[in-house]
């Protein structure tokens, strides 16, 4: 308890070794503690400070900032002080169970776009006016780098949100930005096969693990990423079969497919020969595609694999496309052969209506022609003849 010494002025008091001035705002009792000395000169200064507080309250001024300035050291203060967006985002990370690689990619997209504007603005002062003038005027390196850099932002704003710290998220209205579709560029089954013989003939011992791969992509369709996290567990050679229940994303293998769905691969046999090559490569490890460097583990960056695909095009002279398009050959390469639309839409993992929005054009010449043939009738038509149905209808 305070002791209010004789001669004090009003509201001011001793407390221990220091000076405390008492007054009432926002209908609550507020004491505060100053670090003036007990003398007349540090008396007369708590006194003109509360006065100072007590005419700021009459007229209304006296606001939660101005609070904070003139008591910085305040338990009130303290406890009101907004994060500044660097701070939390610090906090933020460091609370969050991800691996390395995600680690890295969410500190650089961060410390790329949004830091350098508002790492030291406290998260309350950031509305949504501020981030679409700053979206117009960020040079964004891509589509998936601004698409990493919103989702990045909008997840700390509504952590904060949770909090308790910001009433909502100044992110809300940003959109996720949409890429344009890429024209469909599939490889020519001769393109493919001299990429294949490329690659077999180029790589030796365990780089021959490049070669089986772009083997099994060509001929299942699969997605680099499903290729790249696929484990022996889930091959079955004597069954002719893979299943697909992974994938690797960011140098890390995500135990769920890109449509959340575990699906059964069928093999041909190409597909065979080049998982029953690995066999010899891997000896046994847990992963299909081990490292080059024959260490053990798996390729955990689809940087490597691009690279040799590259060299193979570039040594061919064939026009350079992604590895990506290894699964549109396989697709359009089935389709051309006249597969059912479901049967290829199963071993890709695609539903029908994506599979033919993308890959209607590749479906066999034959099969347009038999459905045209659908509008053939018994009837023939010649100019100056009607039919028996025609000349016995009435006249109009």
């Amino acid at each position: 308890m305070g002791r209010k010494a004789v001669g004090l002025p009003q509201g001011v008091e001793i407390a221990g070794s220091s000076v405390r001035i008492r007054f009432t705002w926002k209908k609550e009792r507020r004491c505060e503690t100053l670090p003036y000395p007990q003398t007349p000169k540090g008396f007369a200064a708590a006194a003109g400070l509360r006065a100072q507080v007590t005419q700021l309250i009459k007229l209304g001024m006296l606001t939660d900032d101005k609070y904070a300035e003139l008591f910085p050291n305040s338990r009130y203060t303290l406890a009101r002080i907004t994060p500044t967006f660097g701070n939390f985002t610090q906090t933020w990370l460091d609370s969050k169970h991800i691996g390395f690689h995600t680690r890295r990619n969410y500190l650089r997209v961060l410390n790329k776009y949004w830091m350098p504007h508002w790492a030291a603005r406290r998260l309350d002062e950031i509305l949504p006016s501020d981030v679409r003038l700053l979206m117009t005027k960020l040079d964004w390196c891509s589509i998936t780098d601004r698409n990493a850099a919103v989702q990045a932002a909008k997840a700390i704003f509504a952590a904060a949100v949770l909090d308790g710290i910001i009433a909502e998220n100044p992110m809300r209205s940003v959109e996720r930005a949409r890429a344009p579709e890429r024209d469909i560029d599939p490889f020519t089954p001769a393109e493919r096969d001299a990429i294949l013989a490329d690659l077999y003939a180029h790589q030796t011992g365990a780089r021959l693990t490049y070669a089986s791969f772009f083997k099994l992509a060509f001929f299942t369709g699969m997605r680099t990423g499903e290729q790249l996290s696929l484990r022996w567990a889930d091959v079955d050679l004597p069954g002719r079969s893979i299943r697909v229940r992974a994938t690797l994303e960011k140098g890390e293998v995500r135990e769920n497919t890109k449509t959340k769905r575990v699906r059964k691969v069928l093999l041909v046999d190409q597909a065979v020969e080049a998982l029953e090559e690995m066999q010899q490569l891997t000896q046994g490890g847990e992963f299909v595609f081990a490292p080059t460097s024959g260490k053990g583990g798996h390729i955990t960056n689809v940087v490597s694999t691009a690279y040799h695909f590259k060299q193979s095009m570039k040594r061919l002279g064939i026009r350079q496309r992604r590895q990506y398009d290894t699964r549109h050959t396989y697709a359009t390469v089935c389709l051309s052969a006249g597969m059912a639309p479901a049967f290829i839409a199963q071993q890709l993992g695609n539903s029908i209506q994506t599979l033919l929005k993308h890959y209607a054009k590749w479906i066999s010449s034959s099969a347009d022609w038999a459905e045209l043939d659908k509008l053939k009738t018994p009837n023939r038509y010649e100019i100056g003849t009607a039919t028996a149905s025609e000349a016995s209808e009435p006249a109009q």
